[in-house]
């Protein structure tokens, strides 16, 4: 295996510090995707340059000049504190012709939008949730659209169930109102109100630029739920373990699914990532109701790849080590210059 010099791309302040070593360190959890990605490479033998961002591609473009790395390790999810713009990051290692890790500048573009993702996925028969948009700045009409109650009110743009609590779930067009006006004053920005979907919530990883291979189906499992209780994954869900614990939530492997699911969400998933020109690795979000119908809810480029989060657990279940993975990841990065 050729060994790389690896310029390994974080926000400015997710560094991990240089004496950052025991697991039980309290800082760890801040750092954890950071430190275990740059472990994982110095393991594998690469040379390795952590290069911290916020606003100003000049740093990458020393180290670039300076240094000549063979590929971006992009670990960045925002630029300038704006979760849309890490779109630019990538385009601008593109103008420099420097191999990166993860998905291209179109793929973001088109996932990162829930709305514009669903048209496109609606347009190529693709399943998703009826939904409708509210702009931030512009006032709510009296009457608003008719919605398919009960729906989800999220934010158009942020990830990581960013603006997503119990909530979120409304029924009635007043909850509506308030939930929208609250997601325009706190995240600043669209809102979009999604049918609620029932059913089992599914997250499969998709690997790959042109050839695609799907990793075992992780699920959200919510134990203590009650038959008919709405099941929302939101931020404390999916940020505080302890929470998860008090309820009895928790990630485990998909088990038990009707005979011929499985190879039926693999299909429909490599679907949904050619659909919106995602490249490298991405996660595909989905529901499954008892009907055996699948709702996709959205598709995530270059999802969390710490040792412990779920892309990295089921690329483990599937057959690689974690730094294989992370190895496989660079591979495709590499490979994504010579497949255009």
């Amino acid at each position: 295996m050729k060994k790389l010099k690896v310029m390994m791309v974080v926000h400015w302040s997710l560094v991990p510090p240089e004496d950052l070593k025991a697991k039980d360190d309290p800082r760890m959890e801040k750092f954890r995707t950071e430190y275990d990605v740059k472990q994982a490479l110095l393991k594998l033998g690469h040379e390795v340059q952590v290069v911290g961002v916020y606003d100003d591609s000049a740093p990458l473009r020393k180290v670039i000049e300076e240094w000549k790395p063979d590929i971006a390790f992009n670990l960045l999810e925002d630029f300038a504190g704006i979760s849309a713009f890490d779109y630019y990051v990538v385009s601008f290692f593109e103008m420099m012709q420097l191999p990166y890790t993860g998905c291209n500048p179109r793929g973001l573009l088109l996932a990162r939008d829930k709305a514009l993702s669903k048209k496109l996925l609606a347009f190529h028969r693709i399943p998703a949730p009826d939904f409708e948009v509210f702009p931030v700045g512009r006032k709510l009409p009296r009457r608003l659209p008719h919605l398919p109650y009960p729906v989800i009110v999220k934010s158009l743009m942020e990830e990581g169930s960013v603006g997503i609590a119990k909530a979120s779930y409304v029924e009635t067009e007043k909850d509506l109102r308030e939930r929208v006006t609250l997601i325009h004053q706190k995240i600043k920005g669209d809102a979009i109100a999604e049918q609620y979907i029932e059913g089992r919530e599914l997250y499969v990883t998709v690997l790959g630029n042109l050839k695609l291979e799907v990793l075992p189906i992780r699920e959200l499992v919510f134990g203590q739920a009650e038959p008919g209780e709405p099941t929302v994954a939101t931020y404390k869900v999916k940020w505080d373990p302890k929470y998860r614990e008090r309820r009895g939530i928790e990630y485990q492997f998909a088990k038990n699914l009707p005979n011929g699911t499985a190879d039926k969400i693999g299909h429909l998933c490599k679907r949904v990532y050619r659909t919106l020109n995602m490249s490298g690795y991405g996660r595909i979000d989905l529901r499954l109701n008892e009907a055996g119908q699948i709702s996709i809810l959205e598709a995530n480029p270059n999802p969390g790849i710490a040792r412990d989060e779920e892309s990295s657990l089921s690329a483990v279940k599937g057959g690689f080590s974690y730094e294989s993975f992370i190895q496989h990841i660079l591979n495709l990065g590499l490979k994504a210059r010579s497949e255009d």
